[in-house]
């Protein structure tokens, strides 16, 4: 005799559906492939061609109010230069600017200091029987990595981590706070500073770069315009890439003969964050705005919904992947984790990297860890998803 399941509800700012979503997005790939909350007004789907299709698609889902729910049900007015919410064709004006920054030759030369950084971070754990993965590292090195980038000088960093921590961190079942959305506290200060003192990064070249705008105007950036581009950039950067690092320790514990092969042979570790990011990425899912009606699965969706895009559901779609929920870190794919279209993720080349040099390093100083799974704790957010602490225990220490 079968257990009859629950009746299907996925809600995103549970805590403890968080914990393990996968079961719950494999019945929403199956039985709800368009989802509807009511309690929270929303739809979402979950497969992976309508994932990569919806996302695509940004004339009928719109980016222009937001990419997180609560930004959209806010109906806020988005500052300029805020380009992961925005559309063509300002998004690829403003985004040219960066790009200049993130180009795949620029990204690899930055591998040398990336490395030093996460060689000094491990260094007062290294030979530690004990310690956690998160504080030490994830925490860390993309604060350096993204300090250098925008010349945040080194004694203030933490504490711009600690503001974008803050600003995305939610209780269980809570949300973003309007007021914390975009939260450029401290940088005017820099900006103003680095006018009258110029240098090699990107706060300097966003100041100083010239530009047509949407209106054929030849012209820089306004402070305002350069104050929220590196807020957008130092919690993306921050966030998300310490939440992969933390996500590396936490899977290669759950798959020592993986660990093994990439501690044999390290040639294998850029593959294998691929896999980590397919398999537990960080972003589970995006929002977008409904700008028109739209027919999907036999439903309508009417215009001014606002529509989530599970990625962490179609990353492992059986209808895209074998044996999807089997960690493989052979497997070559195209995941959804960076988003794909106008939006790919601009830093992804940026984040690969950092994961590659952080998985190195750490392998090479500690080949064989468990985690100390009770006294690991998952951060609670309605943007990201990973661990907020991860205690490694070092065995053979």
């Amino acid at each position: 005799m079968t257990t009859a399941q629950p009746p299907l509800y996925w809600d995103p700012f549970e805590a403890e559906l968080a914990k393990d979503p996968y079961p719950l997005y494999a019945r929403m790939r199956e039985e709800a492939p368009l989802y509807r909350n009511d309690r929270h007004d929303f739809y979402a789907v979950s497969r992976y061609t309508d994932v990569q299709r919806g996302l695509a698609d940004w004339q009928t889902f719109s980016s222009a109010r937001g990419d997180i729910l609560e930004i959209i049900q806010t109906g806020m007015e988005m500052p300029s230069g805020t380009l992961i919410f925005e559309d063509p064709p300002v998004h690829d004006i403003h985004r040219r600017l960066l790009a200049r920054v993130f180009t795949p030759r620029r990204i690899a030369q930055l591998e040398p200091r990336i490395r030093a950084f996460c060689e000094r971070v491990l260094e007062p754990v290294t030979g530690a029987d004990r310690f956690d993965l998160v504080e030490a590292v994830g925490a860390e090195m993309p604060m350096r990595v993204i300090g250098m980038l925008l010349g945040i000088p080194e004694a203030d960093q933490a504490t711009f981590r600690d503001r974008t921590d803050a600003t995305l961190e939610t209780g269980d079942g809570g949300r973003i706070a309007q007021e914390d959305i975009l939260n450029t506290e401290g940088f005017q200060d820099y900006i103003e500073w680095r006018k009258k003192h110029p240098s090699d990064d990107l706060m300097t070249e966003l100041m100083t770069a010239e530009f047509e705008d949407e209106n054929g105007n030849r012209r820089t950036l306004t402070d305002g315009e350069v104050l929220t581009y590196c807020t957008v950039v130092a919690g993306a950067g921050n966030e998300t890439t310490g939440r992969l690092i933390g996500w590396f320790g936490a899977v290669m514990a759950r798959y020592p003969e993986a660990r093994r092969e990439l501690v044999a042979d390290p040639s294998l570790i850029p593959n294998a964050i691929e896999e980590i990011l397919r398999f537990e990425p960080t972003g589970p899912f995006t929002a977008r705005y409904v700008t028109r009606d739209v027919e999907l699965h036999g439903r309508t969706v009417p215009a001014g919904s606002a529509m989530l895009f599970i990625q962490a559901a179609a990353n492992r779609d059986p209808d895209r992947f074998d044996d999807p929920d089997r960690f493989d870190i052979h497997r070559v794919s195209q995941h959804m984790s960076f988003g794909v279209g106008a939006h790919y993720c601009l830093g992804a080349a940026l984040a690969r990297l950092e994961g590659k040099v952080a998985a190195e390093e750490i392998l090479r100083r500690f080949p064989d860890w468990e985690v100390d799974w009770d006294g690991a704790e998952l951060a609670q957010t309605s943007t990201v998803r990973g661990w907020k602490t991860l205690p490694l225990v070092i065995r053979g220490a």
